[in-house]
């Protein structure tokens, strides 16, 4: 049978020059050279779910595979380096088995190793950290329920627990980095679809998304010319789709135009395809949105909660264990602080002023007090560079950032977080709020001592509109992105790296 092309707006035929103006879009219904493309990438199109089936497989057991090979070298390195004798490998190789079986089987489960979850690296560390730290509790549980936990010293526990970790985010790096490359040259495929819809609508997706670098093949993008000949256009489209057979029917056209949306599905239900209305535009700027259901209620869900209600106990819980044990053992210093800070200059030791928190709720913040002025007014002029209100002890304490350290005490109160967007001045907010899209979301969590846009080396006088919206964009990205191990990044480099210093006023 042969297979009809798709149709322009104005009705002619999609021909080779008239679909060079789509960008990226793959058109196996057109004739090809029979040696634009090697054997194996022939067979790679031709056999599009065995790839996909085969490279998943190779995801779950190259996790695997490190999960071994880690308890193994945990067993042997920490007995040689600790008792100087052998191991007995048996042991750990059961380890290895029950805690691959422990990780791998729930990732299966939940459809962690599709290739489309290996297209980016985005997401694998946090999903790997929680899913780690279940199984290796429930590994824990097991060995204390069958007495086998004996068997293991607590050092080669420790070992493992972080070389295990460690081996599987390095083997998920180098697998994304091959199937992402393998996908822009159509090596890999991970899905193969059909567009239909107006003109603009497709040249638009393609142009934004790029499919191929999704790995993602166009077989082919029917145009409708209009609501005259619509009923014509897409019973051409749907039986040039039966033949393609794609994986996948994308419908482009606006969401307002229900007629021709009801149009385009009823006529590709007949085609064993998936259906997807493609997004709307308004929806760029949400990147988790999903259709929720709530009873007989459907919405779409555009911006979940910040932190779920497990998340929020986790990050308290950390809050409260750091800033306890850091404010007994920075004691000392904020003593010493104290003494330097009444003999530099007339004045008391602690700057308190008013900074909106979680929900714009209003706290006092503590800071260790670095200026002969202590405004907290509806005018608060920012610190520049050789402000002559810097106190000398005051550039000390603001260029180490040990001004910030009382904040400890808003930390335990609950008012702060340990990491989070940084609080401005009443003053400040009320201003840039007019200002600035989105610049009030950032109290949707609670401020921090520090933040990711600190470390980023956004730190200092915002002297324009510009220098706060990058701070805002990194902080709002801190909130979508957040994770424990985000925090705990966030402040290893708020010690150890020089953009955390940069800019200090």
């Amino acid at each position: 049978m042969p297979i009809q092309p798709a149709v322009s707006r104005n009705g002619t035929a999609m021909t080779d020059q008239n679909l060079a103006s789509l960008p990226r879009i793959e058109r196996t219904a057109l004739p090809r050279a029979a040696g634009a493309a090697s054997r194996l990438q022939l067979w790679r199109r031709r056999n599009p779910a065995f790839v996909r089936g085969a490279l998943s497989a190779l995801a779950a057991l190259s996790d695997a595979a490190a999960i071994v090979f880690a308890a193994l070298a945990s067993g042997a390195i920490y007995h040689r380096a600790a008792y100087e004798m052998r191991v007995e490998f048996e042991d750990y190789l059961r380890l290895g088995v029950v805690m691959a079986l422990l990780f791998v089987v729930p990732n299966i489960l939940r459809r962690d190793y599709t290739v489309s979850r290996y297209l980016s690296f985005e997401g694998h560390i946090g999903r790997t950290f929680t899913l780690w730290n279940v199984a290796f509790m429930s590994a824990l549980i097991v060995a204390f329920l069958t007495k086998t936990s004996s068997d293991f010293s607590r050092g080669t526990a420790i070992v493992f627990y972080g070389g295990g970790f460690g081996l599987i985010v390095i083997c998920r790096f180098m697998f994304v980095r091959i199937v992402h490359d393998q996908a822009r040259v159509g090596g890999v495929a991970a899905r193969r679809i059909f567009l239909v819809g107006y003109e603009d609508e497709i040249e638009r997706f393609t142009r934004e998304y790029n499919p191929g670098d999704l790995g993602l093949r166009v077989v082919s993008a029917a145009v409708l010319r209009g609501s005259d000949t619509l009923h014509e256009d897409l019973a051409l489209a749907a039986a040039t789709a039966r033949v393609l057979r794609p994986e996948d029917v994308f419908i482009l056209a606006p969401w307002s135009q229900k007629e021709t949306i009801e149009a385009c599905v009823n006529a590709f239900l007949r085609v064993p395809a998936s259906i997807h209305l493609g997004t709307e535009r308004v929806l760029a700027q949400f990147t988790d949105f999903e259709v929720e259901r709530m009873g007989p209620i459907a919405s779409l869900h555009l911006v979940r909660r910040p932190l779920s209600t497990f998340e929020i106990i986790q990050k308290r819980i950390f809050d409260v264990i750091v800033s306890t044990i850091a404010l007994v053992l920075l004691s000392p210093l904020f003593a010493l602080m104290a003494l330097l800070i009444k003999l530099d200059s007339r004045g008391p030791v602690f700057f308190m002023q008013r900074r909106y928190g979680f929900n714009q709720e209003p706290f006092r913040i503590y800071k260790f007090r670095s200026m002969t002025t202590l405004d907290d007014g509806p005018v608060v002029v920012q610190a520049k560079e050789n402000d002559v209100r810097i106190t000398r002890i005051g550039a000390f304490i603001r260029k180490w950032n040990i001004d910030e350290l009382p904040q400890l005490i808003n930390v335990l109160r609950g008012e702060m977080s340990l990491v989070g967007p940084r609080p401005h001045a009443l003053a400040h907010d009320q201003q840039y709020e007019r200002t600035i899209a989105l610049y009030a979301r950032r109290h949707n969590v609670k401020p921090g001592i520090t933040g990711w846009a600190q470390v980023s080396g956004l730190r200092g006088e915002t002297s324009s509109d510009e220098k706060m919206r990058k701070r805002v964009e990194h902080d709002l990205y801190y909130i979508d992105h957040w994770s424990l191990l985000f925090d705990i990044r966030i402040m290893f480099l708020t010690v150890f790296s020089g953009k955390a210093y940069r800019n200090a006023r």
